[in-house]
């Protein structure tokens, strides 16, 4: 008998290979809590033009970032586990993604029949959105386990001085004129259906602020990234923001990305490499990105206390 603890991120294809990557995206974008248009509607563009037109550029990103051991995501996220796991040498510390593999119910169940009692499931998204923590919780809950669940933790002081003392060591470093606190972007639909989101990434970048010294603070904006289709999604987006700057002759750039907790496509290739190069067409000098939390071992240290804080309050409540 111990304490279970499920750490969840999106999940990657299996390999970088065009079959691969269009099976991925086939699940992922056939989940609803991510696209939220009819299916009789949305099944059809999926699988007729979006599928075959995406699916090899996709693949080509994913062959340009990765890793020899394997998906960047899942290979950061496992450094994260492992980390965990040395932290609560107790627990049973686990990590499944909501697509792919290791997957949500298997891992889970594998867990529930090593007699793990108590289950946190903590996703490794800061802020809360639909699209992601609600296909995790429905997922959990499908297999009939008893579990807790952590909605967020954007607002927790000991993950917001590691965000902050991130950024401010990486400003240090160099003279910028602007820091950009780019977010993965939502439809702006869940937004209006009361999804939390926007108002938790502008807490975040507040809370940020409070904590960066007065020069950094004042060269602070808010930016969107990795829109998708062709629906409104929360703006302004990153790129335009990143040629408006050079326009204002603003050429050196720091970018923070705190909805991204690990190294995955969008820091390694959508930012790393094509927002950098739109960057510099557009004249702009310097454009650096704040690393993710990766195998940082303070934020395990800081996820192993989050969920022991959890099971205490649950227990006792």
């Amino acid at each position: 008998m111990q304490p279970g603890l499920l750490l969840v991120n999106l999940g990657s294809p299996a390999s970088p290979q065009t079959q691969d990557v269009k099976t991925y995206l086939k699940t992922f974008l056939s989940d609803q809590n991510v696209i939220e248009m009819p299916p009789a509607i949305w099944q059809p563009l999926l699988r007729g033009i979006i599928l075959p037109m995406r699916a090899w550029r996709s693949a080509t990103f994913y062959r340009d970032s990765w890793l020899p051991q394997g998906s960047p995501l899942i290979v950061n996220s496992q450094a994260i586990q492992r980390l965990v796991q040395a932290e609560l040498p107790t627990w049973d510390v686990q990590l499944a993604m909501t697509y792919g593999d290791p997957a949500i119910d298997q891992t889970m169940t594998a867990m529930h029949a090593r007699g793990d009692t108590d289950i946190v499931v903590l996703p490794l998204f800061p802020q809360y959105t639909q699209s992601t923590h609600a296909g995790i919780q429905q997922q959990a809950q499908a297999t009939g386990i008893s579990f807790k669940f952590i909605t967020h933790f954007y607002d927790q002081p000991i993950y917001q001085d590691l965000l902050a003392d991130q950024i401010q060591r990486c400003y240090d470093q160099h003279h910028y004129d602007a820091i950009i606190m780019s977010y993965h972007s939502i439809p702006t639909a869940m937004v209006h259906h009361g999804d939390p989101y926007q108002q938790q990434c502008d807490a975040t970048t507040q809370a940020i602020c409070e904590r960066l010294s007065p020069t950094a603070r004042a060269k602070v904006m808010t930016a969107y990234q990795s829109k998708f289709g062709p629906m409104p999604w929360l703006k302004p987006y990153l790129k335009n923001e990143l040629m408006s700057l050079v326009e204002m002759g603003k050429r050196n750039v720091l970018i923070a990305t705190p909805s991204f907790v690990v190294d995955c496509l969008e820091t390694l290739e959508e930012d790393y490499v094509q927002n950098y190069q739109t960057f510099k067409t557009s004249g702009g000098d310097r454009l650096d990105l704040v690393p993710p939390m990766n195998d940082d071992t303070t934020f395990s240290q800081f996820l192993a206390h989050l969920a022991s804080q959890q099971l205490a309050v649950t227990t006792h409540a």
